[in-house]
């Protein structure tokens, strides 16, 4: 009982981010740049207090974000009509997104800065390093990524539940995938494949998705991972 009621937490509090994401253009803007700034960060191989000032950066940009959309409800639930302190609390919140933004711009640029304007900055942009690790974790992280924008298009079940396509499916061929191109031992490789068909039958027997969405969750995970071993491997 109480996993399920914790994972409707989780649910709920996913689609209160995947509202913002499907109602608000300037949070969809902020989330494909913080996908690509993300992966621009472990493809060059950044230290993990840089990871780690990116990550904060741009959670306080979302989150700011977030909380401005919600004081604009709330403001347009409680008047329908024109009220100075009503815009003043909206320029107040929108301002706050303002200042997570100019901060976000200054953290990626004291970031960054040293592969572009440092002496052999040349040199290390050519000479990155692509260890197994950062692929796999930039292949999961990208399908997530995927699965969610997905999912917010289509506009049907719940993020952790139901819906085009399966992340459940996706992440578990996702996975196979990665173990397929790093092993030469077939049992491993087998053995991983039952386990992500495993869990994509799981899917379909307990009537959370379609065959097509998990087939289609399967192929997006598979696809992907496939894609970035090919161009970082």
């Amino acid at each position: 009982m109480e996993r399920r009621k914790l994972s409707e937490s989780f649910n709920s509090a996913i689609e209160g981010f995947i509202f913002v994401l499907k109602s608000q253009r300037n949070m969809r803007l902020h989330f494909i740049i913080a996908g690509l700034v993300l992966l621009a960060g472990i493809y060059l191989n950044l230290e993990k207090s840089e990871l780690l000032l990116l990550t904060t950066a741009i959670s306080f940009v979302l989150i700011t974000e977030m909380f401005n959309t919600a004081m604009e409800l709330v403001i347009d639930l409680i008047t329908d009509t024109f009220h100075p302190l009503a815009r003043i609390i909206k320029d107040i919140t929108a301002g706050c997104v303002l200042i997570a933004a100019i901060n976000s711009v200054v953290v990626g640029y004291l970031v960054f800065a040293k592969f572009f304007f440092t002496p052999g900055s040349s040199a290390n942009l050519i000479r990155l390093k692509q260890t197994p690790w950062h692929i796999t974790f930039l292949a999961l992280l990208l399908v997530l990524f995927l699965v969610i924008l997905t999912k917010a298009f289509f506009g049907k079940g719940k993020p952790l539940r139901g819906g085009m396509p399966s992340g459940h499916s996706a992440i578990a061929f996702s996975v196979w995938t990665i173990v397929a191109l790093n092993t030469t031992n077939k049992l491993l490789i087998i053995l991983v494949f039952f386990l992500a068909f495993l869990v994509a039958q799981s899917r379909i027997r307990t009537k959370i998705h379609t065959i097509w969405e998990v087939i289609l969750g399967a192929i997006l995970g598979i696809l992907v991972t496939v894609l970035l071993f090919q161009i970082f491997g």
